[in-house]
């Protein structure tokens, strides 16, 4: 079976994402590359293991967390799909089956809050763990924060935290401390409305409910 390790030890891989990156960086984008996707890969897989879930398919959601960013280094359109198909070509040649491929590509085909969707297991973590990035790290420019709302809200976010409690109560929380001096909280609904949405009907795919809490105050 093929690994999160030899999937990160695979040169083509690493490649593609750093190329990812420049290209969002080129864009303005925030921060896309091996801190992302690597945080998306650990926390995909925490979740599924926290919520009691077999231990291969927690591997699969850490394979498809470091993998769902990579069709941004075609264009940031459509890269939910591009990158699902460079995911194929890479995880054929390296021998995986057929069906972890089918399980891992349709992750990475749904994880976009524009024409995604959670449509299983593993699809849900990566949402959850993708959409809960929202860290101050993944700013490039601070010098823009009063012209990009993204740079702003994404810079005033100290820190962030996916809560999983046992399979048995089943409740996945963000947990979110803003600097409102910076921005206010307004305008991270602004722009994070529609993939908070997301995250809420991953979190019903896993069965479980949804929290958001921003400097300790429930939002949802």
């Amino acid at each position: 079976m093929i690994t999160i390790k030899q999937v990160k030890e695979n040169p083509k891989v690493n490649h593609y994402i750093m190329l990812a990156d420049k290209c969002l960086e080129a864009l303005g984008y925030t921060e896309h590359g091996l801190k992302h996707v690597s945080w998306v890969s650990y926390q995909a897989g925490r979740i599924l293991r926290k919520l009691g879930y077999e231990e291969r398919l927690a591997q699969l959601a850490e394979i498809a967390g470091y993998l769902h960013d990579i069709g941004n280094s075609i264009n940031r359109l459509n890269h939910e799909v591009s990158g699902a198909m460079i995911a194929y070509d890479i995880l054929k040649e390296m021998g995986m089956s057929y069906e972890e491929i089918g399980i891992v590509i349709s992750a990475i085909g749904t994880h976009h809050e524009a024409s995604g969707y959670p449509v299983s297991e593993v699809s849900a973590a990566v949402i959850l763990a993708d959409k809960g990035d929202v860290h101050r790290g993944r700013v490039r420019t601070p010098e823009n924060l009063n012209v990009d709302i993204h740079d702003r809200v994404n810079y005033a976010a100290i820190s962030r935290e996916i809560i999983v409690t046992n399979k048995e109560s089943r409740n996945i929380a963000y947990k979110i401390e803003i600097d409102t001096k910076i921005a206010p909280v307004l305008e991270f609904f602004e722009i994070f409305l529609d993939r908070t949405i997301m995250a809420q009907k991953a979190a019903k795919v896993l069965n479980c409910n949804f929290d958001l809490y921003i400097n300790n105050t429930k939002m949802l």
